[in-house]
């Protein structure tokens, strides 16, 4: 993992770090701050250890230099901790610098725990982008095996298929049983395969409940559980003017295309055309958040679709700006494709439109960029896609 160079910028400041597991959190951290105070609490020891003494944290951490980096990798295994972590930073503010790294977000947002407000600053790590791989690997490649680092070290596809699968296994024991986020796991692991299956399409609760034999509310307490442990991220709809009757459900996205495809036991089969329109959506919004979250433009992403059936993939929406992008997995670009964009365009509603497909040249369809994959990635990677935040001046 340490051959990747991540874009995210370290903070100057203390700051938590949340993304899902073996997204490279503890990699990036070690390589940037070798000489920080680390507290690894995924290991057993480390977290008894700091239990059994509630106050020996805080000694710890008093008896260093000035200045210093602490780390506290998967803070949410022991949340009191951000108790002492706040009061550090309440009576010496520049004393220490703290570097807090979580998978779920579920037990740092329930109970009374301390969320540090106004101390810390928030920051997101995703799987590798195509800006971080620095290489163009075949589209089916990262279709079918993701951007997971330990999977991406790996050339043999035959050892991918085996790590995605023990990620899988070992989320559903370490994340699921281990913190007691479920009641069931069977109900449970077969929730998360009609998910797969059902996963960026706009999400029908009472059908999932009735395919994985369990009730609706259930499902929704499910889907909570992947949002909170930032497996999936729910896309809404978008509604640019009130008095249009716009259909209104998410839909629901996991977070990397490998996972999605072992969830869905599809690891050891060919990508089908059935589901590579559908990966090929989770790769482009997958590298839209990260390109969000690591270039600071802020924003947000929702799709658009009407009772006619008219869809647009992904609408960015922030100020004035309204960009509109459509995703197809074919190596045409069909007129057709442009025309919800070009109507919405012609309107005023977007202020500009691009097509992604898998073809190899750039066009230039009316009033829509169409671009191949890789060509629009580059493009977003130089921020000419969404537009970079404006910078205030004194």
């Amino acid at each position: 993992m340490a051959m990747y160079t991540r874009m995210l910028d370290l903070p100057a400041r203390s700051f938590l770090l949340l993304g899902p597991r073996s997204t490279g959190k503890t990699t990036w951290l070690r390589s940037l701050l070798p000489d920080a105070r680390w507290y690894n609490l995924l290991l057993d020891r480390e977290l008894l250890r700091l239990m059994r003494e509630p106050g020996l944290f805080r000694r710890e951490i008093d008896a260093l230099p000035a200045g210093s980096w602490v780390v506290v990798d998967e803070v949410q295994k022991l949340p009191s901790l951000l108790n002492d972590v706040h009061d550090a930073l309440a009576s010496a503010p520049r004393r220490w610098r703290f570097a807090l790294t979580g998978s779920s977000a579920r037990r740092l947002r329930r109970d009374d725990v301390n969320l540090l407000a106004g101390r810390v600053i928030s920051r997101q790590m995703f799987p590798l982008t195509f800006a971080e791989l620095n290489a163009e690997p075949p589209v089916d490649e990262l279709l079918s095996f993701g951007g997971l680092p330990l999977v991406r070290t790996e050339d043999d596809p035959a050892a991918r298929v085996d790590l995605l699968e023990a990620y899988v296994s070992t989320y559903l024991a370490q994340e699921i049983r281990a913190e007691a986020l479920v009641r069931n796991l069977e109900a449970f692991t077969r929730f998360l395969e009609v998910a797969a299956l059902a996963h960026a399409q706009v999400t029908n609760v009472s059908s999932l409940a009735r395919d994985a034999a369990v009730s609706r509310p259930t499902v929704q307490g499910y889907f909570g559980v992947l949002v909170d442990t930032l497996i999936g991220t729910w896309l809404p709809a978008w509604r640019p003017r009130a008095k249009v009757k716009e259909i209104a459900h998410p839909k629901f996205y996991l977070f990397d295309c490998g996972v999605v495809r072992a969830l869905a036991r599809r690891l050891r089969e060919p990508i089908e055309n059935a589901e590579r329109g559908a990966l090929l959506e989770t790769l482009v919004l997958h590298e839209l958040r990260a390109h969000i979250a690591y270039c600071g433009c802020g924003g947000e992403l929702s799709y658009y679709r009407t009772p006619s059936g008219t869809e647009i993939d992904f609408i960015w929406t922030r100020g004035q700006h309204r960009i509109g992008i459509e995703v197809k997995a074919g190596a045409r670009w069909r007129a057709e494709f442009s025309q919800p964009l070009h109507d919405l365009r012609g309107s005023g509603t977007l202020t500009a439109c691009f097509g992604v497909y898998l073809g190899e040249t750039a066009q230039q369809d009316r009033s829509v960029h169409v671009l191949p994959l890789y060509a629009f990635l580059r493009k977003l990677n130089d921020g000419h896609v969404l537009p970079p935040p404006r910078r205030h001046t004194a």
